[in-house]
């Protein structure tokens, strides 16, 4: 399978992306109402419904199916763009099933029931690990990075920014800095162990600088905001 025209969404312009299948490629798609075009064969693409893990994973009920030799393209909204990631033998990450947009055929999942402690800490009780021969596409928000981790000396991450992280991570809901660091800050998760992890630059913080940005408040106002406990929440 080839995938071009893959684009980072910008302003106002959405992402386009054209998937070109050959004879033996299979491609499952779990948003087939982002498909706004199709070259091919009208009867390779076949939908169907997904089974019960999928359905409550995805909370959709519809998957489509593609086979080559065709063409399809992709659309996403400026806010949403699509990573499509080659999967390696070697590969631990955990990824939230709910970002998952496509994958190939061959590649497997393996659900993964967090601990307790990790439940609490990421708000959720299941992560999908992938392995075997294929790529899968993940919905992102913003330009994708890897970042290494490290056994013993901590990365932290805003924690609305990870995509996927190793299985042996270890994960803190931490904070750094000083007192008036940490009392701004969004809750970070302190991480250590081995392999990278994925993260994405869009997220629910980049509406504070779009404000910071238009905003006309005086400098005291600017001040109690910036410089009280919590004055962002209660002085608007």
């Amino acid at each position: 399978m080839r995938i071009q025209d893959q684009q980072e969404s910008t302003g106002l312009c959405g992402q386009a992306v054209t998937f070109e299948l050959d004879e033996t490629d299979k491609l499952h798609v779990l948003h087939p109402g982002q498909v706004i075009a199709y070259r091919g064969p009208a009867q390779n693409r076949s939908d169907k419904l997904m089974n019960m893990k999928g359905i409550y994973r995805k909370r959709k009920w519809i998957r489509s199916d593609f086979t080559g030799p065709s063409q399809l393209v992709a659309a996403f909204p400026p806010s949403i763009g699509l990573k499509t990631i080659r999967l390696a033998e070697e590969s631990d990450l955990l990824y939230d099933f709910r970002q998952l947009f496509c994958y190939t055929e061959g590649v497997r999942m393996e659900t993964r029931i967090l601990s307790m402690k990790n439940m609490m800490i990421t708000r959720d009780a299941v992560k999908i690990k992938f392995s075997g021969e294929g790529q899968i596409g993940i919905l992102t928000q913003g330009q994708v990075l890897e970042l290494p981790l490290h056994p013993e000396e901590p990365l932290y991450v805003e924690a609305g920014r990870v995509l996927a992280y190793p299985e042996n991570a270890k994960l803190e809901l931490s904070v750094y800095g000083n007192h008036l660091a940490s009392q701004h800050m969004r809750y970070q998760w302190k991480m250590t162990g081995r392999g990278s992890v994925l993260i994405q630059s869009g997220g629910a913080g980049d509406l504070e600088i779009v404000r910071d940005l238009q905003s006309d408040d005086g400098i005291v106002r600017r001040f109690l905001r910036e410089a009280l406990p919590f004055g962002g929440v209660f002085i608007k």
